[in-house]
């Protein structure tokens, strides 16, 4: 008990130090090329032929897959699937994912795992953020997360992490994010001759902040768009239903960085967005502002806090016009009722997105005859909550994937399991464990 206490003491001090560490810190090593500078991601001339998760091409991972881009970790293989997926208006484009194969893997539990990427830049994917000796523009979230995923695989599963935002960058396309899920899922189960992931395999989506976006969408498009998978469960972390009030709550904050990175990502998708900005930028400042273009979240944070990002614009009121609110109602949830369980969990001190706006989803979903349960928090804030959180989402995951029966009406709960709870151990290993303190030059006891 006190080894797996220690391992979320440590898991805690990693999110912090590292998220603190600014990306020039990290020294350059020859790694990967850039996504827009590797051959790999160019897109093939007959894709739009192809049907919804067709592969189109597929590598192994071409430099190992390393947590806080410096120790590799110990899996059986690891691939890049490039596959057919759709845009927010359905028109024929593609996504990459990241297929993470555990030894002694459990070919018959996948886990679609949605990381924040929160950036307008193709550089930050996960499929390329997750190799050793990347580029760090800023991907410390996602390093961080990362250890999520190792505790899933650490649990047998096999791990899919799309690249949901696609190759444009286009952060907040949020029905493009729920095709590519759906259809990184549609590839990974057609994987089968290289990674042995069976067809039929019960299928979580895992997502918090922009990932749960990803994962709530997806979840809110299956039943329509992709029917025939078999999903048996998603876990909706930090959620942000409303896009729009977030560009009050999060301004003149450490969090600011946010609302560049989802401009300019709505502007990729949506054509009529650009040249409004174009002519609103405040020329003195307006280099400032496309930066967010070229950096990843942590980076957009550090380079934004507490900044006015209205002040960029000639009209401060310029999110307030029609056609910005149409375009964020699109992208905001709720327009479609999940078929399958959900978890959804919330930080009532959430600084991002006000719990509120999530409670009245979890009513609308709840009302339409949804099953939810709910997990809120009175006391963690939204970053804290993707770790504090964490294991009563892997035990609930895991059931699902066990195929224990789920609870048959919605249900609002006000404690998460403790870090000290016998069931934890059950999802979180001591391998896991061993790996964090080795991260921090501590002793390993047995």
């Amino acid at each position: 008990m006190a080894a797996f206490f220690r391992l979320w003491l440590a898991l805690l001090y990693l999110v912090t130090a590292v998220t603190a560490i600014p990306p020039w810190r990290f020294q350059r090593r020859q790694g990967p090329p850039l996504p827009t500078e590797d051959p790999f991601y160019e897109v093939p001339s007959d894709f739009e032929s192809a049907a919804p998760g067709t592969i189109l091409k597929q590598r192994e991972v071409p430099y190992p897959i390393a947590a806080f881009n410096r120790v590799p970790i110990n899996i059986a293989s690891a691939h890049h699937v490039m596959y057919r997926s759709a845009d927010n208006f359905g028109n024929a484009t593609v996504a990459v994912t990241t297929i993470l194969v555990p030894h002694d893997a459990n070919f018959k539990k996948v886990l679609s795992y949605q990381f924040a990427e929160d950036s307008s830049s193709p550089n930050c994917a996960p499929s390329y953020a997750l190799q050793k000796d990347h580029e760090d523009l800023g991907t410390s979230t996602t390093q961080a997360e990362f250890l999520l995923v190792v505790a899933a695989l650490s649990n047998g599963w096999v791990v899919t992490t799309p690249d949901f935002e696609g190759l444009e960058g286009a952060f907040l396309a949020n029905r493009r994010a729920g095709y590519a899920v759906l259809d990184g899922i549609r590839a990974t189960l057609s994987s089968t001759e290289f990674t042995g992931v069976s067809p039929d395999a019960r299928v979580v989506l895992w997502g918090y902040s922009g990932g749960s976006l990803a994962s709530g969408f997806a979840a809110e498009l299956q039943p329509s768009y992709a029917p025939e998978l078999n999903i048996v469960g998603a876990a909706l972390g930090g959620t942000v239903p409303e896009i729009y009030p977030v560009l009050t709550l999060a301004n003149k904050s450490k969090h600011s960085g946010l609302i560049p990175a989802g401009i300019l990502g709505i502007s990729y998708e949506y054509e009529d967005v650009w040249p409004i900005l174009d002519e609103q930028l405040v020329p003195e400042t307006r280099d400032d502002f496309l930066r967010a273009a070229s950096q990843c979240l942590a980076e957009n944070n550090r380079f934004y806090e507490n900044k006015d990002i209205l002040s960029y614009f000639k009209d401060r009121n310029i999110f307030e016009q029609s056609r910005f609110q149409e375009i964020v109602n699109e992208n905001s949830m709720g327009h479609h009722t999940p078929t399958i369980p959900l978890l959804v969990y919330k930080a009532d001190k959430d600084e991002v997105s006000a719990a509120q706006n999530t409670t009245e989803l979890v009513a609308k979903y709840c009302a339409e005859g949804a099953i939810v349960r709910h997990n809120r928090d009175g006391t963690s804030d939204h970053a804290s909550l993707a770790i504090i959180g964490a294991p009563d989402v892997l035990i609930w995951l895991n059931d699902r994937l066990n195929g224990k029966k789920n609870q048959t009406r919605c249900t609002e709960h006000w404690e998460f399991v403790s870090v000290l709870d016998p069931k934890a151990l059950l999802v979180l290993s001591k391998t896991l464990l061993d790996e964090l303190l080795a991260l921090l030059g501590a002793e390993v006891r047995r």
